[in-house]
């Protein structure tokens, strides 16, 4: 830039030069004009010199905002002001995180998942413990299938949504850590929900319908501290009255964790995402908690994006080819995982229909996670139809494996390294 500006001067003199003065004295500031533009690039070239990787990386800063790509080896060391740090932090990021921002849906307009009344969703995480709970919940109850495809599962209430069981609706689904201690939590949303005049009418008390599925988290903060009454109730009310849900190390997701089979000093960092489109009026979003076993990848480029890390800890190797290298068979593979989902739609369908659509939203855990519905996982999802608007029942359960792997790349990229685990944006 200070080279730009330089030459920019010496040439100004230079047209000076030829619009004014004597013929003599015309070639006379010619000449000067001349050698200034040859002593200003000159020590413009020095002061790159001395300062090149600076000079590079300013460069790679106002190409930026059209690439979002840096010059690779050119992290800033010193930042000259606030201004240039959010700057220069932006870069970095898209940098490593391939144009999430630039993602544009296969079909419909990107909205939030939060877009999708009159879901209300709360989140309480301890982030000193690395545990905590999302809540959501419909007043007048939400219609939801179940399908539940991991080997080791921790849940409560699932056969409520069997098509066969005469429930038709639940209040709430509680996504939560602590493993099959934090189930639990319910207790507390229960409590709530009754306060509120919310639940089922038995004739004698209101009975709140709340299903609940659970990660295994105790690896990676405090493994005696777990979601309890205590924090459901206050998630519960979060949702209701002031509904604070986002992405990242937040809620069920401030302890999650990929990339385990080698356990958790090769583990990275993830969290809980989410993704909605809508096309005409219909609505549909997913929530996802990733904690899985295996490798996460981009499920529209095929490139891994989070995972098993390599020895040093600085990139990623494959899951697949570390299970691969021996076919002996193994009593404990690290079975501390399960990613949770929770697919919304304003679209109107019964339970029967939502097991359906939860089963072709799997397809987005296949997508995105490899290997996935492991024996050490207990992946599970939700379908739950919150509106009625008229939908195809296929399409719906399409859209859902897409919104899935969306989710699930936010996710991803919407976390922070916590508890010793580093998360994408930390890889170089």
């Amino acid at each position: 830039m200070r080279r730009n500006i330089a030459i920019i001067l010496a040439l100004a003199l230079t047209l000076s030069a030829g619009a004014c003065g004597s013929a003599s004295g015309q070639k006379a500031n010619t000449a000067a004009a001349a050698e200034a533009v040859e002593a200003a690039t000159a020590t413009a070239e020095a002061e790159a010199d001395d300062a090149g990787t600076e000079l590079n990386r300013t460069e790679a800063n106002e190409a930026g905002t059209e690439s979002n790509e840096t010059t690779p080896g050119t992290e800033p060391t010193a930042p000259a002001s606030e201004e240039e740090t959010e700057e220069v932090t932006t870069v970095s990021v898209a940098a490593k995180t391939p144009g999430i921002a630039n993602r544009k849906p296969l079909a419909g307009t990107e909205i939030k998942i939060t877009d999708i009344e009159p879901l209300m969703i709360g989140q309480v995480e301890n982030k000193e413990a690395a545990t905590g709970c999302t809540v959501l919940i419909c007043e007048d109850g939400m219609r939801a299938g179940l399908d539940v495809r991991g080997g080791g599962p921790a849940s409560r209430e699932s056969q409520l949504l069997n098509p066969l069981m005469s429930a038709q609706i639940v209040h709430a689904i509680v996504l939560s850590g602590g493993s099959a201690y934090g189930l639990g939590t319910a207790n507390g949303v229960m409590t709530y929900l009754e306060e509120q005049g919310i639940g089922y009418d038995t004739g004698y008390a209101l009975v709140p319908l709340v299903a609940q599925s659970d990660i295994y988290d105790l690896s990676v903060g405090d493994p005696s501290v777990r979601p309890d009454p205590d924090m459901g109730y206050e998630a519960a009310k979060k949702a209701l009255e002031a509904p604070n849900y986002q992405d990242g190390n937040f809620g069920a997701g401030c302890g999650a964790s990929v990339g385990k089979i080698a356990g958790m000093d090769y583990a990275m960092k993830t969290g809980i995402g989410s993704y909605a489109v809508q096309i005409g009026d219909l609505k549909i979003g997913a929530i996802v908690v990733l904690n899985a076993l295996g490798d996460v990848y981009d499920w529209r480029t095929g490139e891994q994006i989070a995972g098993f890390l390599t020895e040093d800890k600085t990139s990623l190797r494959s899951t697949m080819e570390q299970m691969s290298s021996s076919i002996e068979a193994k009593d404990n593979k690290f079975t501390g995982n399960t990613t949770l989902a929770v697919v919304v739609t304003n679209a109107n369908f019964n339970k029967s229909q939502l097991c359906k659509i939860a089963g072709m939203a799997h397809d987005g855990y296949a997508r995105s996670i490899n290997p996935v519905h492991t024996s050490a996982d207990g992946d599970s999802i939700y379908a739950v139809s919150v509106g009625n608007v008229a939908a195809d029942q296929d399409l719906v359960g399409a859209l859902g494996a897409e919104v899935v792997s969306e989710a699930i790349i936010r996710a991803v990229y919407n976390s922070e390294g916590a508890y010793g685990l580093p998360a994408a944006a930390d890889l170089q």
